[in-house]
């Protein structure tokens, strides 16, 4: 008895199920949740009802529901491997990555064959950074099911970010061999490139992704980035309008194009474009949020005390101090905050009452104003620039102590910088190998290396080279930079901090520029109107050094060399 009635009430749960089951695969989730609810008041451990009752839950936007039910489901049968995937993609609606990734993974041990949990493992430990363990799942994925795309795509992007370019851009190609019209690989595939510097093959990648997608907004500002190290600014400038028509409050392209305007000279339309900086993820850190008024040009300064401070590096604070006498002009008493290497040399400023270092308690103040919003505030224009060809001096007493130390002068002194920060987003391009440098530099002229940092590519060839006499050891800030730079008759440098510093202290200069430059120095031409005594010493091509090492070659011997 028992048993046949046991086995009736089974029946009936049976079909009651199967029929929430219908309704729920033809979309009537609310009928069967009902019916899921009504089947689990008589049965609480029924785990296929738990199961699809949370995916429903899912289904309708409540996903720490669905996550508390098919928790349940597997409490009950902890070897379902479609309950762990089911309970991974609610976990990964909720962003708790961990968990979602150990879900996954969790299917992909019951059933290594299952394709989507592996896809969905792959991409979560993508979205953790963990590139490695996501490649060799992505490898897996490919292994079972070797015609899916989004694989070959999810791969790419995983090699992508291990900088392993040349290999994601032959899994981009098998992506889009499969999939021809996936904008989205033929755009990554163009940032990988780009990364090779084949910046002609990546515009092509983009014009396709363009053409599949003509309101992408990334690809178009991708597009754009490609443009721009081709330095076609003009070009540039259109497919930055075109992602900021599609995607208005996009601060990268606004960013972006703030830097081609700069670039091609528009420093009135550039400059209130450059305050999106703020809006972009690499700039969050050095945002600051003071209590005290912004001022970017209006309001009365007389009798108020305002705060000026860096934000970015120390050849831009170098560069953009000079505002401080005209700021002191408008009656303000100007404070300002910098990196501690920088307090000796700044301090002796025109119109500057006080410098403090990065960390040190600072003074109240009225207003603030960071240093690179300055031109902004005096709406500044190439011919406008506050152009004094000398607005830094050097410690006269450390400059002595240098003339002592470099001895009998012989020759022509002139210093040499050849690499910047490594850390630098454009390290890559701007900074050369000591190695390349020195087979260009005439004899006759005595060398100076002011370089504070040697990398260890540098070191055997400095050591090996005694015509050039290191004193970068020796410097312990910039007032010895600049009582050193005083010293020498040019200073050649890559862009860096040294080459801002010779520049505000008046001395000639001469700045070996990568082909797509920053946006300071613009385009086709030798000077600068930030410092008149500054050369500019182009490449000719992109990653190509050799034109400009042969111009360096051959002024430096008409300046120095023996007559």
């Amino acid at each position: 008895m028992q048993n046949s009635g046991s086995y009736a009430l089974t029946a009936r749960m049976q079909a009651k199920f199967e029929e929430a089951r219908a309704f729920h695969r033809q979309g009537q989730i609310a009928q069967a949740q009902t019916l899921y609810g009504k089947l689990l008041e008589i049965r609480p451990d029924h785990a296929d009802a738990l199961h699809l009752l949370g995916v429903a839950a899912y289904q309708t936007g409540n996903h720490r529901k669905a996550v508390e039910l098919i928790g349940k489901s597997i409490a009950i049968f902890p070897d379902n491997a479609v309950f762990h995937y089911n309970l991974g993609i609610a976990l990964n609606e909720l962003k708790e990555l961990e968990a979602a990734a150990a879900c996954f993974g969790k299917t992909v041990s019951l059933k290594p064959d299952y394709h989507p949990a592996c896809l969905k493992l792959a991409n979560t430990l993508q979205e953790l950074n963990r590139f490695e363990a996501a490649l060799a799942s992505y490898d897996q994925a490919i292994t079972i099911k070797p015609e899916e795309h989004l694989a070959h795509y999810g791969r790419a992007n995983a090699l992508k970010q291990l900088r392993r370019f040349e290999a994601a851009v032959a899994s981009y190609d098998d992506a889009i061999a499969l999939n021809p019209d996936h904008a989205e690989s033929y755009s990554n595939r163009g940032n990988a490139l780009q990364e090779l510097k084949q910046f002609d093959a990546a515009l092509a990648s983009y014009d396709k992704a363009v053409s599949l997608q003509p309101e992408d907004h990334l690809a178009q500002f991708n597009r754009g980035t490609a443009l721009q190290q081709l330095n076609k600014s003009e070009e540039a400038l259109d497919c930055y309008d075109k992602a900021i028509a599609a995607r208005p409050d996009f601060p990268d392209a606004c960013w972006n194009k703030s830097l081609a305007l700069l670039t091609g000279g528009n420093y009135l339309d550039g400059w209130p474009l450059y305050e999106w900086r703020w809006q972009v993820a690499k700039f969050a850190a050095a945002r600051r949020n003071f209590i005290q008024r912004l001022w970017l040009g209006r309001g009365s300064l007389a009798g108020k005390t305002i705060l000026l401070y860096s934000e970015q590096g120390l050849g831009d604070t170098i560069q953009f101090c000079r505002y401080i006498p005209l700021i002191a002009k408008l009656g303000a008493r100007v404070v300002l905050e910098v990196d501690l290497p920088l307090t000796g040399l700044l301090k002796e400023i025109t119109g500057l009452s006080a410098v403090f270092a990065k960390g040190s308690s600072l003074p109240e103040s009225d207003f603030h104003c960071p240093l690179m919003s300055l031109p902004l505030a005096f709406k500044t224009e190439p011919n406008t620039i506050p152009c004094t060809r000398r607005y830094l001096k050097s410690d006269p007493e450390k400059s002595a102590q240098w003339k002592s130390r470099l001895g009998q002068k012989m020759y022509p002194f002139v210093g040499l910088v050849w690499s910047g920060n490594i850390t630098h987003s454009n390290d890559g391009n701007r900074s050369v190998l000591l190695s390349d440098l020195i087979r260009h530099l005439p004899a006759g002229i005595s060398y100076a290396s002011l370089q504070k940092e040697v990398r260890d590519a540098d070191r055997s060839t400095l050591a090996s080279n005694a015509q050039i006499l290191h004193l970068g050891d020796e410097l312990t800030d910039f007032t010895d930079t600049a009582a050193l730079c005083d010293l020498m008759d040019a200073v050649i440098s890559v862009d860096t901090s040294v080459a801002h510093l010779n520049g505000a202290l008046g001395n000639p200069t001469w700045l070996l520029l990568p082909f797509s430059p920053d946006w300071r120095w613009m385009l086709d031409r030798e000077d600068s109107p930030w410092y008149p005594d500054l050369r500019l010493i182009r490449q000719q091509k992109p990653g190509d050094w050799s034109g400009a090492f042969e111009k360096l070659n051959s002024d430096l011997l008409a300046a120095y060399g023996k007559k």
